[in-house]
């Protein structure tokens, strides 16, 4: 079996993908089109809590039409691993957005994306968004 080994994850290239994928949040928080293409690779996909795949084209054209409005996306600590010119980062995060117009309550997600570096540039390249189930406690009988 093949041995993988990651870059530390307190280094200086994990802080430039954790700032870029800040980024990259404040630009759809923002509605910023233009920014956010250049944080996305052409191959961009994402794959949504509901589970449907979203091109970067077929994405950024929701965010401009309106069709998603991030109202809120705050990101909590941002793990990350390094394999050479490829990153994984994992987070939680508080979202609040209004899809097509429907405001969906303000939720906790589990965000799981890949990086890969171009021309020494990180662009995302494949983005997971997981609800965070609320389990409530019921009183015992």
């Amino acid at each position: 079996m093949a041995q993988t080994t990651a870059v530390p994850a307190d280094g200086a290239i994990a802080e430039q993908i954790r700032h870029v994928e800040r980024a990259r949040l404040r630009a759809l928080v923002a509605g910023d089109i233009s920014t956010a293409s250049e944080l996305h690779a052409p191959d961009f996909q994402l794959v949504t809590p509901a589970g449907h795949v979203l091109s970067k084209d077929a994405y950024l054209q929701a965010i401009a039409s309106g069709d998603i409005n991030y109202v809120e996306w705050e990101p909590g600590s941002i793990d990350v691993r390094i394999h050479g010119n490829a990153a994984v980062i994992r987070y939680q995060a508080t979202l609040e957005v209004i899809f097509k117009h429907r405001p969906v309550p303000r939720a906790s997600y589990w965000h799981t994306d890949t990086y890969e570096n171009a021309d020494g540039q990180w662009q995302a390249v494949w983005s997971q968004a997981t609800a965070i189930e609320q389990i409530t406690q019921r009183p015992l009988p």
